[in-house]
């Protein structure tokens, strides 16, 4: 029998006021393979913004409800499901569809939330701390010693950046917002304000960095590259761009930027180099990364920061504060109270 289900859904492209509706639905008992989950927490980031504005790659088409992924509580096995019983708390990537309050999800996708872990934070982790673990150990592979700079240092990716890259043994520098560099200084970070350009000729002046880590695109690729340290290996690493939406400026595409940052990985004579990040559920390497974030949370190696928590009626407020305010880490949207 089918259930009452609240859901948020993008009904067309544009700003939140008019782009964005709770409606309510129901949802069928989970087919074959599936699990149902009521979901408590839904991660919160730019991509949900950059699908409302219908500008996020390879994206589906409105109507679509987002969330990235989600934490929460199983309430019923499919057909074909005995790994998870109900009441148990698991959390998942799923690109769509988390900003509800329950949701049909193969049995594999999902991950135990181990005891004593605060599912805010492994709702956090799923998308957030699995992009920056990626980006860290894999492609950059950080090493003690080494500088390291992050455009958006307080958010909730570069968050997850700037303490891997700490726990490494590197020297983290990184663009923030004022109110935020006391804390930042606090966590072992060297910030600068991201309104002017003085971080530029700062990492010059150190001889350029080994990495940097660039959710913003366009201009800010060129940018990135011309900071990288040329005596050594270096690599620009970008994962975003989110500096139109951040910075409220005309929507342009996105792919320009890219390509050009692509062909630059091609100059086989200079140590600097260039790489796309991208993560998605189905990589072999995305569940032992996560079950490891996870066991670092429970052992308190690591402590996710959480900027806020919006309530599911509050979606557009959410979408409209996005990249504004005080606080560092990720945001959540809470869909329904714990249990």
């Amino acid at each position: 029998m089918a259930i009452p289900n609240r859901k948020v859904v993008i009904t067309s492209f544009g700003p939140a006021a008019t782009s964005l509706e709770i409606v309510n639905s129901t949802i069928a008992p989970p087919p074959k393979n599936h699990v149902q989950v009521k979901i408590y927490y839904a991660g919160f980031s730019g991509a949900d913004i950059n699908m409302r504005l219908g500008i996020y790659p390879l994206q589906k088409s409105a109507p679509l409800t987002p969330g990235y992924c989600f934490a929460g509580r199983v309430t019923a096995n499919g057909p074909g499901c005995s790994k998870f019983k109900p009441g148990d708390m698991v959390t998942a990537m799923t690109k769509y569809d988390s900003d509800a309050e329950y949701i049909n999800i193969e049995e594999k996708h999902l991950i135990a939330i181990p005891e004593g872990v605060d599912p805010k934070q492994a709702a956090a982790m799923a998308l957030d701390w699995t992009t920056a673990y990626g980006m860290v150990n894999r492609t950059a592979k950080v090493k003690a010693g080494q500088r390291v700079f992050i455009h958006g240092i307080s958010g909730a990716v570069g968050q997850g950046i700037m303490y891997l890259c700490l726990l490494q043994g590197a020297t983290v520098y990184g663009t923030a917002a004022e109110r935020n560099h006391a804390a930042l200084k606090e966590a072992g970070a060297h910030p600068f304000l991201y309104t002017n350009k003085d971080w530029m000729r700062a990492m010059k002046d150190l001889g350029g960095v080994h990495a940097v880590f660039d959710a913003l695109g366009f201009e800010s690729f060129d940018e990135s590259y011309d900071i990288l340290s040329s005596a050594e290996r270096s690599v620009v690493v970008a994962y975003g761009n989110n500096l139109s939406t951040l910075t409220n400026g005309k929507t342009r595409s996105i792919w320009p930027p890219m390509f050009k940052l692509l062909f630059k990985a091609l100059y086989f004579w200079s140590n600097k180099t260039t790489r796309f990040f991208g993560i998605t559920r189905n990589q072999s390497s995305f569940q032992p990364t996560f079950r490891l974030l996870l066991d670092m949370v429970k052992e308190g190696t690591i402590k996710v920061p959480i900027k806020a928590v919006w309530e599911l009626d509050d979606i557009k407020q959410a979408h409209e504060a996005w990249g504004k305010g005080a606080g560092m880490g990720s945001p959540l949207i809470r869909i329904a109270p714990e249990a």
